[in-house]
């Protein structure tokens, strides 16, 4: 079956548009990332709460967002310019001035930090030029495999969606199908998981989703898109405002949508 040409391109950034260049050692910090966050969430509710009283909606202004402790020290620790530490993926900026070249708008998305870690890749190199809208880890309440980093992008291009929009996701991890597929149930329209690497071709498989989803490079991708894009172009968008990289108090995620539905 053919995959769906995009109408809009969400990318994850660390392993798809952005490589480290010692990538083992980014695993073994996520996971230490994720073991932290979930141990420091149980300790909480226990010794703060002692396991009684009202629990803070994740959507809520008062509560605290997440901080990657052991990422951020990452970066401290070794006192590296960041250009020392990820690169461009080959083949990114190709793909980007093809989508830039049919108007396709694009947003950038990532479990890490954005103070001190992402704003830094962005500026070095010249990724903000591309991408209007940029989603870390202090943006939201849930990271992946949470659809709401997708979502909250979505939010923030200010576009009308309809049923005939297809967004991809790229993205190079498990949790990144996982989150693509859940976004599934919150949007008007088709969002389609593009596996970019081994690790998230493995749950493309699992998923049965097909094998056209799965890409090993930015060079495959671009000569698949250029052909579908030419000969027949997406529509022009209709934007309802101008993206916007900060989150309001209605910003909507899927926890308060939901309970906005509920009242309604």
């Amino acid at each position: 079956m053919a995959i769906k040409k995009p109408t809009i391109v969400i990318f994850d950034m660390d392993g798809t548009a952005v490589r480290h260049i010692n990538p083992r050692l980014l695993h073994i910090l996520e996971t230490l990332d994720n073991i932290g966050y979930r141990i420091s969430k149980f300790f909480t509710w226990l010794f703060r709460r002692g396991g009684k009283g009202r629990i803070i909606p994740l959507w809520h202004k008062n509560r605290k967002q997440p901080r990657l402790l052991v990422h951020r020290a990452m970066h401290k620790i070794r006192r590296k310019p960041v250009e020392q530490i990820v690169q461009p993926c080959p083949g990114l900026f190709t793909l980007l001035e093809l989508f830039e070249q049919h108007q396709i708008p694009m947003a950038l998305v990532s479990n890490g930090l954005g103070k001190g870690y992402g704003h830094d890749i962005l500026e070095k190199f010249e990724l903000n030029k591309h991408f209007p809208v940029t989603v870390f880890r202090e943006d939201i309440t849930k990271s992946k495999p949470s659809p709401e980093p997708i979502l909250t992008a979505l939010q923030w291009l200010n576009l009308e969606l309809n049923e005939n929009d297809v967004v991809w996701y790229i993205g190079d991890r498990r949790k990144d199908v996982i989150a693509a597929l859940a976004a599934k149930e919150h949007l008007p329209c088709a969002i389609v998981p593009i596996a970019f690497g081994i690790h998230a071709a493995v749950a493309i498989i699992e998923k049965n989703i097909g094998a056209e989803h799965i890409y090993m490079s930015f060079y495959e991708m671009y000569d698949d898109l250029k052909p579908m894009l030419d000969d027949n172009p997406p529509p022009p968008r209709l934007q309802v405002g101008k993206p916007s990289g900060e989150r309001t108090e209605d910003s909507a995620t899927p926890e308060r949508s939901t309970r906005r539905a509920a009242s309604a």
